[in-house]
């Protein structure tokens, strides 16, 4: 079992930046893809940014490209999401999730339904 805990949301003023942290514990993420998703109100769950380390392969939602970085610290168990120039519309609840790292290797990325572990989320709020 993995259990994944995000922080660093909070509220932030139009073209600002946050980073988010998303803690595992349970099983060291080195076997691991992770892919952060979004949910707004009244809305579906979308997809982000995602990456498998070993693999190398990387994906952005359009919305985000360019803007938004995943990364991971391997010594502290943590992956982060980078988010700059924030926008209104990015203002959301903000998830992380695992995937084993085998399913990780299509062209396109894996919905929300190919994860196996979800933290609780954390709220980011951008103001115009």
């Amino acid at each position: 079992q993995v259990q994944l805990v995000e922080s660093g949301g909070g509220l932030v003023q139009a073209g600002g930046s946050l980073r988010l942290s998303c803690a595992a514990s349970g099983r060291t993420l080195s076997t691991y893809a992770m892919g952060w998703f979004r949910q707004a109100p009244g809305k579906e769950r979308e997809f982000v940014a995602a990456k498998n380390w070993s693999a190398r392969r990387i994906y952005y939602a359009d919305s985000v490209k360019g803007r938004f970085t995943i990364s991971r610290d391997s010594a502290k168990n943590t992956v982060y999401l980078q988010m700059n120039s924030l926008k209104p519309e990015d203002t959301a609840v903000y998830y992380c999730a695992a995937v084993v790292e085998y399913k990780m290797t299509t062209d396109q990325p894996l919905g929300a339904r190919e994860y196996d572990y979800w933290g609780q989320g954390t709220q980011v709020t951008v103001s115009s």
